[in-house]
């Protein structure tokens, strides 16, 4: 992604993109280490067998629906930089870039479905064996395998907010829009992109962005439209971290799912967990945040790990 030039941001927003840039590049390394599969399978069985359990997922859980993770060692940010608020808000350029990209891939991401990951935190959540589901995925897999309710933390790509007048529009109605506005051009650029990012938009060659005609909101005309997703550099709306807060507080204990845990959003739990003595489980593919937090760690590929899990729960 090239960077905007100087005169796009004033210093404060400049300022802000520049501290989303170091969130993105954070590399989570090993801070503390692995269990044996067997003891760490243990200590997390017998915390979902106490009941209670809030459970915070990540990009890990829906990487066996196809669609890649951030940091692991296939993860998207090896070959590709998300977007950050600020380009997004102040760069007309950028938001384009990304609306040509993102019509091609939210299609993709749109047909993904929910894996058996997904489904067992359903059944755990039907169970009444987790307090509460919070994901940092914009994917809505979690609510497609019926887990209710769920917090979608960072928000979810099937709604667009004008940042104009506010005006909301499904991602379904905006896709009908664009594809009148670009009749053939999603089957076209799809042939030629390299991969589907996990923000639901993939790789373009610049030639295929300048071919790309952009729409406009319904009610204001503005062309300021934004997937309702919390974006790097933006804050989690209040409302939201306040059912966040209520969640954290009425558990007992802490599992992670797929999760590097690298956003402070997400870390935050994990750390207000830690601080009041209650029990952190981790199951992840490569380090977390928050191993050096967690009572047991368990470096593993979530699906298998989740399914023996359950054959052990009473």
């Amino acid at each position: 992604m090239t960077e905007p030039t100087s005169e796009a941001f004033t210093k404060p927003v400049e300022n802000a993109h520049r501290a989303a840039l170091r969130s993105i590049a954070r590399v989570v390394e090993d801070t503390a280490e692995p269990q044996p599969d067997e003891v760490a399978r243990e200590g997390i069985r017998a915390m979902l067998d106490s009941g209670n359990v809030l459970v915070v997922t990540g990009a890990g859980v829906s990487t066996d629906s196809g669609i890649p993770d951030y940091r692991g060692p296939q993860g998207s940010l090896h070959r590709h930089r998300p977007m950050t608020y600020q380009e997004f808000q102040h760069d007309p350029a950028a938001r384009r870039r990304y609306w040509a990209r993102g019509f091609v891939g939210w299609r993709q991401m749109h047909r993904a479905d929910p894996n058996e990951a997904h489904s067992l935190l359903a059944k755990w959540q039907s169970d009444g064996l987790i307090s509460g589901l919070i994901t940092q995925n914009v994917d809505g897999l979690h609510r497609a395998a019926g887990s209710d309710p769920v917090i979608a933390l960072h928000g979810d790509m099937d709604s667009v907010i004008c940042l104009n007048c506010g005006n909301r529009e499904t991602r379904s109605s905006m896709d009908s829009r664009l594809q009148e506005a670009n009749p053939g051009y999603a089957e076209a650029a799809f042939a030629a992109a390299e991969n589907v990012n996990p923000d639901g938009d993939v790789t373009l060659d610049q030639s295929w962005v300048e071919k790309f005609h952009m729409i406009t909101c319904l009610v204001c005309g503005s062309d300021r439209l934004k997937p309702d997703v919390v974006y790097f550099g933006e804050s989690v709306p209040a409302e939201r971290k306040a059912a966040v807060d209520e969640l954290v507080t009425a558990s007992s204990a802490l599992l992670v799912v797929g999760s590097s845990m690298a956003v402070m959003s997400g870390f935050k739990i994990a750390l207000t967990m830690h601080q009041s003595n209650r029990a952190i489980g981790v199951i992840n593919g490569g380090p977390s945040r928050a191993d050096a937090k967690a009572d047991w760690r368990w470096r593993t590929r979530i699906t298998p790990a989740l399914e023996e899990l359950d054959a052990l729960l009473h």
